[in-house]
């Protein structure tokens, strides 16, 4: 169980699905921080703290779409899972995909959880509250030095 809220890096290249993330977070007075990036390659430089920017504070969760520009989210799914410094990141999928193959490829890469924007709810309320149950009772990995 966390003292602080996680922070959430959330990889969407959809302005729209991500404000409305982020307003149903604050509009159910859930403090967690965000990150947002348009794809793979921005949220693995974030993870890492590459290409000019900060290091993302931990401990994190990642929301991550699969449809995006530059690095979808299997691909970077598949290099985050070789890194082994970020091999261990909790990662849940919230994506319009509902493609099998898109379910195996994410599962195969040791995802948390597969989510439809289509069945998350109004205003993604079923996200909200699946993050906001996880973080008070879950442990996280430690930090590999």
């Amino acid at each position: 169980m966390l003292d602080q809220p996680f922070h959430i890096l959330l990889v969407e290249d959809d302005d729209v699905d991500a404000e409305v993330v982020i307003r149903a977070f604050r509009r159910n007075a859930i403090n967690n921080s965000f990150t947002i990036v348009p794809n793979g390659i921005d949220a693995l430089n974030s993870l890492r703290g590459a290409e000019g920017l900060p290091r993302l504070p931990r401990p994190f969760v990642i929301l991550l779409d699969i449809n995006m520009p530059r690095m979808n989210g299997i691909e970077f799914l598949h290099a985050l899972r070789q890194d082994v410094t970020l091999k261990r990141s909790i990662v849940f999928v919230l994506t319009t995909s509902n493609s099998d193959e898109d379910k195996m490829a994410a599962y195969d890469e040791q995802i948390a959880g597969y989510l439809l924007k289509s069945q998350a709810g109004d205003d993604f309320m079923n996200v909200i509250r699946l993050l906001d149950s996880y973080q008070a009772a879950v442990e996280f990995p430690p930090e590999v030095a």
